[in-house]
């Protein structure tokens, strides 16, 4: 998409789309999201709209600590991690002739 991103097994869980706004985004479940924008507000906020709806959060990079921003983009890279294998899990095997 034009924008440097950081993924796990071809999947995306970070990206500096928004940089030129001051933003990373992050990939959050729901609850994480509510967690992170709950403790830092001045760091976390949803994305506005439906991407936001979905977990997509933006993080303030210049308001975000080293260990702030490690432990968020470690949370994203854990949830896409678990995600991938939620879905490989669920492929049939493949066919072998």
């Amino acid at each position: 998409m034009g924008a440097p991103d950081f993924r796990v097994q071809g999947k995306i869980f970070a990206t500096l789309a928004s940089q030129h706004e001051g933003y990373g985004n992050l990939k959050l479940s729901l609850d994480q999201q509510a967690d992170f924008v709950r403790e830092l507000p001045d760091v976390f906020l949803p994305i506005p709209g439906g991407w936001g709806r979905m977990g997509m959060t933006h993080i303030r990079l210049a308001a975000a600590g080293e260990d702030v921003l490690t432990g968020a983009l470690r949370a994203a890279w854990q949830l896409r991690i678990t995600k991938n294998t939620k879905a490989k899990s669920k492929r049939p095997p493949r066919k072998r002739t």
